[in-house]
């Protein structure tokens, strides 16, 4: 399972259809649906806002796909509330202490004017 996996690559579509892609942590939410949080602000957020289509395939922290996996395509929703709470739980769950380290420092960017901390998620829904 793609959940399994420490990283994967997530593919989105710009407003022309050019694939944009870059590593993600997702958890597994128990329900046959898969998510992560992010910043609202974020250019994967906007992209899915527009189109969304997603393909997820296993890769290392970098992006680079992990050879022998195959991709995996679906369709993704921005999720706010309780939606975020669970996903964020999920995140938490799964990577530990990495989530506070990452935390702290999405933190210390917004201080100097950088992106901001999660407060959406985005759940996805795998074709099999």
């Amino acid at each position: 399972m793609i959940t399994d996996e420490k990283y994967a690559r997530l593919t989105t579509y710009t407003r022309s259809g050019e694939a944009k892609t870059l590593p993600i942590w997702l958890a597994d939410l128990g329900d046959g649906t898969c998510g992560f949080t992010t910043w609202s602000g974020s250019w994967k957020a906007k992209r899915l806002t527009n189109d969304p289509r997603v393909e997820l395939q296993a890769s290392d922290t970098r992006g680079h796909i992990n050879e022998g996996s195959e991709p995996l395509t679906g369709t993704a929703v921005i999720a706010y509330g309780d939606d975020f709470v669970r996903v964020r739980k999920a995140i938490q769950n799964k990577y530990g202490f990495e989530v506070t380290l990452i935390r702290i420092l999405i933190w210390i960017k917004t201080l100097f004017g950088g992106g901001g901390p999660s407060d959406c998620a985005i759940i996805m829904i795998l074709q099999d």
